[in-house]
């Protein structure tokens, strides 16, 4: 398992950035939209590259590294899986583009959708998939690469309460023994997933810690808030603007 440490500047977009994400702990990534959540995730897959940054992953920097090398695997909001593949070809194209034989591909492929509970879907296309069916394949695509870190951008916010459920118990099994960062508007979602809070407001980390260091002594409104008891009333404002 990996420990990430992010910190980079973005003047132009007001966003100075700087905090650790421990191993084998999820990290929620929180905050008012427009506070630099989106921004961030960017920046760690390698899509935004701002001069003034430094990124440190397994052990090493990874800044200057292009995104397929590394090591990080995404799952957002909504499946994008390949309407001409079957769900095993999806599941085994990180591998497939990165040269690797396709018996073994889909060896590795077929091993990550039983690990999520995919393994009956593997022959059928994704037009005739579930919402949640399709983020299950989606997550199993993630898995097979055998990725470091799982950045996790709004994954069940496309999902009816059905599959929400069903996504959320896969993603507690499949979280339990890896490094990850979540984004998410749910406090809810975060309470269940995470265990540490990275707060962000106007562009900068405000503060970071465990749910019981930034409850007892939130610093800012939006903290307090969100570390009310789960059972309250969620945020009522949509996905962030990316």
């Amino acid at each position: 398992m990996t420990e990430l440490e992010v910190s980079y500047c973005l003047p132009e977009r007001g966003l100075d950035v700087a905090f650790t994400v421990p191993s084998g702990s999820t990290t929620a990534l929180v905050g008012p939209n427009g506070s630099g959540k989106s921004s961030t995730f960017d920046v760690i897959c390698g899509l935004l590259r701002p001069r003034q940054a430094q990124l440190t992953a397994h052990g090493q920097r990874v800044e200057q590294l292009p995104p397929h090398r590394r090591r990080i695997g995404l799952l957002l909001q909504q499946p994008l899986l390949f309407p001409t593949m079957s769900v095993l070809e999806n599941a085994a194209f990180g591998l497939r583009a990165a040269g690797v034989r396709r018996a073994e591909a889909h060896a590795r492929a077929q091993q990550s959708l039983e690990e999520v509970g995919a393994a009956p879907l593997s022959r059928r296309r994704p037009g005739i998939l579930s919402g949640g069916q399709s983020q299950r394949v989606a997550l199993a695509r993630v898995l097979t690469t055998d990725p470091d870190l799982l950045l996790l951008d709004e994954p069940l916010v496309a999902l009816d309460d059905e599959s929400q459920e069903t996504i959320s118990a896969v993603l507690e099994h499949v979280l339990a023994a890896r490094t990850a960062v979540l984004i998410t508007h749910s406090r809810q979602e975060a309470r269940r997933f995470s265990d540490r809070l990275v707060v962000l407001d106007g562009g900068q980390v405000v503060q970071q810690g465990s749910w019981a260091e930034v409850g007892q002594a939130p610093a800012s409104a939006f903290a307090r808030r969100f570390t009310a008891e789960a059972s309250s009333p969620g945020p009522t404002e949509g996905p962030e603007p990316r």
